[in-house]
C-alpha cells in the first residue's frame, strides 16, 4: 500500500541495504519504517533493519522464480499525488500479468502519456512493478539500468521462462 510521504530527510540519513539480482546490484532505502526507493546499484551505507533485511529475502525469492506479492509492503514513494495514484494502480497488477498504459490511465485517470512519465519516475521499479505495464504495440520503455532488456527479464522471470 502507498502512503503519502510527509516529509523529506537526506538519502544518506536513510538505512540502505543492498543485494544482488539478475540484473545486477539493488539498493533498498528505509524511511521511517516504510520503502521509499529502489536504486540500482550498490548502496553505500549498508543497515539491516527487519523491513530491509525482509524486502531483501522477498527479492531473494521472487529471483529465484517465486511468486512474491510486494502490494503487502509498506510504501512511501516520493512523487503527486497524481503519480502516487499511478503506482497504486500498479501494485495492483497481479504477479505474472500486463496492463496496458491505456488501461492503467483508464484506472487511475490521465493519458497513457502521462502514465508513461509516472513509470518512469517511480522510485520503487521491481517492489511497483511498472514493467507490468507495457504498450499496445510492444513492450514500451523501462527505468532499469538496462532499459527494455531488464523489462523483458522480468516478465519472463514471473512467466516461469
Amino acid at each position: 500500500m502507498i502512503d503519502a510521504f510527509q516529509g523529506i530527510r537526506q538519502p544518506s540519513c536513510m538505512p540502505q541495504l543492498s543485494c544482488y539480482s539478475p540484473l545486477g546490484a539493488l539498493t533498498i532505502s528505509e524511511d521511517e519504517g516504510r520503502i521509499v526507493a529502489l536504486d540500482w546499484g550498490w548502496g553505500r551505507d549498508q543497515e539491516e533493519t527487519p523491513l530491509l533485511v525482509k524486502v531483501r529475502d522477498l527479492l531473494e525469492q521472487y529471483f529465484d522464480g517465486e511468486k512474491v506479492d510486494f502490494s503487502i509492503l509498506p510504501f512511501s514513494p516520493y512523487g503527486t499525488p497524481y503519480r502516487q495514484k499511478v503506482w497504486q494502480a500498479i501494485l495492483e497488477i497481479p504477479y505474472g500479468e500486463t496492463r496496458t498504459y491505456a488501461q492503467i490511465a483508464a484506472q487511475a485517470g490521465g493519458s497513457a502519456r502521462s502514465i508513461g512519465g509516472a513509470m518512469g519516475a517511480n522510485p520503487i521499479p521491481v517492489l511497483i512493478p511498472c514493467h507490468r505495464v507495457v504498450g499496445t504495440n510492444g513492450l514500451g520503455g523501462y527505468s532499469g539500468l538496462n532499459g527494455v532488456v531488464d523489462k523483458r527479464i522480468l516478465l519472463n522471470l514471473e512467466k516461469g521462462e
